[in-house]
């Protein structure tokens, strides 16, 4: 028998779910993270979980990470130095950038430095021209004499970005070879290699910021390579990516910046397989962890792909889930500002020193704090009891602020917690609302660890009338990474109108594109039987200034007829601008392929048992404050000892190892064949 292991490492707590795929029997397991190096926590975590359930760790054959080592380095800006090599007369693009002020109406706030000093933006004589046609040849010896100004100074990265290098690579190509000579010890991001794709700023901030971060996700990956294989052996190890699907260690060290919303991502597949498993097909995530609430949109099972995105303020072009993520958390800290209001947040406590409840030396009041001395979490600990939590100090923290609103200390916590949802109403309404959807069509899916604590509050606020809680929302990012397939995304920029005479032209490309696919899904073994590729066209309307991406089938299929290229475009359109016209030409910008093939063996789901019978799961009652008049009392249920069937109606406390769950008093909520908890709200 082999088992298949996932870690999630967050800013709180480091998630694992270890499942034998042919009898689908699993284990959950958390522990605090460690900041100062997360694969101490990965690993102690391996061993941990193997000692508390008995599995043999000789029998793991799959070892799958979802990492935050790239946003965190970002974010804390500890990146490695870098060089960047660029077109003659274009170094100064990665400052200029867009124009675009971060906060419009904030006239203090100004764009996050660039990575790269000046000093190291160093122009390289050559150029391509707009059609891929080469206007200047690379100057070689020029190319030599910048490799000698960086070796022997302090950088640790070269990136190369040459203008229109997405039509034609050859002057990258042919840098790169050089570079490779000259500066054999340092990292290098070549931008046709990262992503050969139309946009040059937001091409050159991608290729910057990979090259930024090779060297600490390379150490990262290394160690972490290393002190797997002593425990594991030859298990297979994948990370995975923005995008949702996996890779191999050896592309994320190539490839980092494929890794930035990497945990977040791991989340979005593992709510896609409850929402099918469900019946609920249409939902919106609402993963709250110990720092951060990260949302998303998942139609039809599937979740929204975005391809510009923002991590710590600089843009990334590359394949992501789309979520929007606010800094609501656990750990958010409450706090008064100078205008002597209560705020939450960003700040959080982290895993280190925590909220004050944890009683490892913090003192400022958070929303776990509120949440314990509101009765929503248990007085008895996280983690099954075996993460104690202290309410005296958490009432402590709380009264601080209470004194300073002049507030009881009831009505501060309560108010903690009101602002805390209300930050992520706005969140959920950036990837509904904003997007052409009704959050009301769709249910509301909580996980993380903080999840299923406020979900049906803010449920209420939306209108939205059923919330999806999972079997182990706690570690349902860890879960969601054994769903996930091997993945990889090609690209071509094509630019050209769409029309008759243009489809032998798009379907040519996509040849290509599939070739190389095609080499990639061999290299990585993925068998033939689960290898997929799917074909999308990025379409506008000519001059219009950004594109939808309109699925086109599998690749293996004809395209579509030229018409219903159009329809589906049309309907695209109305939804994300509320309008459309069938008069104005479209264009084809992008195409690309999304190659797939499941690595992992398939796990099979068991059923509970029907049992209908809630009496046995009881654990006593608790007074839990819904609102900050009074409390109400309300039964407290442990999860695994529900059986499908049961029907609880009202207000209840749900605990179970990973995670707590509060469902309000006009509610009923019913434990489906496959142990999630299907929560309607009634009025």
């Amino acid at each position: 028998m082999s088992w298949c292991i996932a870690v999630d490492i967050g800013g709180t707590f480091t998630d694992f779910y270890a499942v034998e795929p042919s009898t689908g029997r699993a284990h959950v397991f958390k522990r605090p993270s460690t900041p100062h190096d997360p694969s101490e926590a990965l690993i102690d975590g391996l061993r941990e979980t193997a000692e508390t359930y008995g599995i043999p760790l000789d029998q793991v054959e799959a070892l799958a990470h979802g990492t935050t080592v790239a946003t965190n380095t970002l974010i804390q800006r500890r990146g490695a130095p870098v060089a960047l090599i660029t077109t003659e007369g274009f170094r100064d693009l990665l400052e200029i950038g867009r124009q675009i002020r971060p906060h419009v109406y904030d006239l203090q706030i100004d764009q996050p430095e660039p990575l790269v000093p000046r000093k190291w933006r160093l122009d390289q004589p050559e150029r391509i021209g707009g059609k891929g046609e080469i206007v200047r040849a690379l100057d070689k010896v020029a190319l030599r004499a910048l490799c000698q100004k960086i070796k022997g100074s302090d950088r640790q990265a070269v990136a190369v970005c040459f203008l229109f290098s997405f039509f034609n690579p050859k002057h990258e190509q042919q840098a790169a070879k050089i570079i490779e000579e000259e500066l054999p010890d340092l990292a290098k991001s070549i931008s046709c290699q990262v992503q050969p794709e139309f946009r040059e700023y937001e091409r050159l901030s991608t290729t910057v910021l990979n090259a930024y971060l090779q060297p600490a996700v390379g150490d990262y990956m290394d160690k972490l390579q290393s002190k797997a294989k002593e425990l594991v052996g030859t298990a297979r190890i994948s990370i995975c990516q923005s995008s949702g699907g996996l890779m191999s260690v050896e592309e994320a060290t190539d490839f980092p910046v494929r890794t930035a919303l990497s945990g977040p991502a791991a989340g979005a597949m593992g709510a896609s397989a409850v929402a099918k498993q469900s019946g609920l097909r249409n939902v919106i995530t609402l993963d709250m962890g110990g720092t951060s609430a990260d949302v998303a949109l998942i139609k039809d099972a599937q979740p929204a792909i975005s391809y510009n995105r923002d991590v710590a303020g600089f843009p990334v072009r590359l394949p992501s889930i789309d979520i929007n993520t606010v800094g609501a958390g656990g750990g958010s800290i409450a706090w008064i500002d100078s205008d002597g209001l209560l705020k939450v947040g960003p700040q959080s406590a982290g895993a280190v020193p925590g909220p004050a409840c944890y009683s490892k030396g913090g003192t400022e009041a958070t929303v776990s704090d509120a949440n314990l001395f509101l009765g929503r979490l248990p007085i008895g600990g996280l983690l099954g009891g075996s993460m104690a939590m202290d309410r005296d100090k958490a009432a402590k923290a709380i009264e601080k602020l209470a004194q300073e609103l002049g507030l009881s200390t009831e009505r501060t916590a309560f108010g903690i917690l009101e602002i805390v949802n209300a930050n992520m109403v706005r969140a959920l309404r950036a990837v509904s609302v904003e997007r052409g959807y009704d959050p009301r069509d769709f249910a509301l899916m909580p996980f993380g660890g903080a999840g299923a604590l406020h979900a049906t509050d803010v449920a209420v606020e939306l209108g939205m009338k059923t919330v999806l809680i999972p079997k182990h929302p706690g570690i349902l990012c860890a879960q969601g990474l054994l769903d996930a397939p091997l993945a990889k995304d090609f690209v071509a920029t094509l630019r050209l109108p769409l029309s008759e005479e243009n489809l032998g032209s798009i379907e040519e490309k996509a040849k290509a594109l599939k070739a190389s696919a095609a080499d990639w899904l061999l290299a990585n073994d993925v068998p033939e039987n689960s290898q997929s590729l799917n074909l999308t066209a990025d379409l506008r309307y000519k001059g219009q200034n950004f594109e939808l991406s309109i699925s086109l089938g599998e690749v293996d299929t004809q395209l579509p007829p030229l018409a219903e290229i159009r329809s589906r475009f049309y309907q695209a359109h109305e939804v994300a601008y509320g309008y459309s016209t069938e008069d104005d030409q479209l264009e084809v910008v992008n195409i690309r392929i999304h190659a797939k093939g499941q690595i992992l063996p398939q796990i099979a789901v068991p059923e509970l048992a029907a049992n209908a019978d809630i009496a046995a799961a009881q654990r006593g009652t608790i007074a839990i404050w819904y609102s900050h008049e009074e409390p109400t009392e309300a039964p407290i249920y442990w999860r695994d000892d529900l059986g499908a069937g049961a029907v609880i109606t009202g207000a209840a406390r749900f605990e179970q190892l990973d995670s707590t769950s509060i469902v309000p008093p006009n509610s009923r909520t019913t434990v489906d064949p496959y142990g999630n908890l299907i929560v309607e709200i009634l009025s």
